[in-house]
């Protein structure tokens, strides 16, 4: 059977753990070479190493130290990955943090920075790669926003509005490519079991689980299978949507 994304080409943020790395390896999987934008170096080497021996040698595996609250980080490191690849077929924004508090106790700082990381960092990796991938008429674009952009959350108004932003983002984008072949869609997971929910009390997960159909969290493979979906050719004929993946969470 052919592989889905043979011969492509995928940069993934954040994709040295969680989530990110999930994608990344799927992708790897399906026959693509990745670029790998983290902060943390040491991850960054291990998960090439891993990813390597599944591309094997017709593959490639780069990972980018690069902090994407930086524009002009991104700016530069987009311009290497480009030298690197020649091109990029997928861009999944995946890289995001909290830093969560009760509105009046929220500092602007912590506004501020998430806003950066999770949406700002958007606008500079789209605008950097959307030239490339219009003079090749074809892309898939790929944003990893969340049910709290959806529904929102008590203590989480920063990451609601950049995961919110993400998806009026993402739909203006859909319609601006569109007829250059460049399709834009957004997942919105929902609770999935990384680092970030390992630290929750159990008192917080039984609540979370109260609040799910399917009772269960989701785990990082999930979001992988719908990224390869909305990457793949199967994909070709859906821009602009939301792919919630939530246990039912957002009904």
């Amino acid at each position: 059977m052919k592989k889905l994304l043979l011969g492509k080409h995928a940069l993934v943020t954040g994709g040295a753990r969680g989530i990110g790395k999930a994608i990344a390896k799927k992708y790897a999987e399906e026959g693509a070479s990745l670029a790998l934008f983290g902060t943390n170096a040491a991850k960054g080497e291990e998960a090439v190493r891993e990813l390597q021996e599944i591309v094997g040698e017709k593959g490639k595996v780069i990972f980018y130290t690069v902090d994407i609250a930086e524009g002009k980080q991104i700016e530069e490191a987009i311009g290497k990955v480009l030298a690197d690849f020649g091109t990029i077929d997928i861009l999944v924004n995946n890289a995001g943090i909290t830093r969560d508090n009760l509105l009046l106790k929220l500092s602007p700082e912590d506004w501020d920075v998430v806003l950066n990381t999770n949406l700002r960092s958007v606008y500079y990796i789209c605008r950097a790669l959307v030239r490339s991938m219009i003079k090749a008429r074809q892309g898939k674009i790929i944003n990893i926003s969340s049910v709290v952009g959806l529904i929102g959350n008590a203590g989480q108004t920063n990451y609601a509005a950049s995961k919110a932003g993400m998806i009026g983002f993402t739909k203006s984008l859909a319609k601006e490519v569109g007829s250059r072949n460049i399709c834009v869609n957004c997942i919105a997971p929902g609770y999935i079991q990384t680092d970030m929910t390992e630290g929750l009390s159990e008192g917080i997960k039984e609540k979370l689980l109260a609040e799910i159909p399917l009772q269960k969290l989701g785990n990082p493979e999930d979001i992988a299978h719908a990224a390869l979906f909305l990457a793949s050719s199967h994909a070709d004929y859906i821009t602009g949507q939301v792919l919630t993946v939530d246990g039912g969470m957002a009904i």
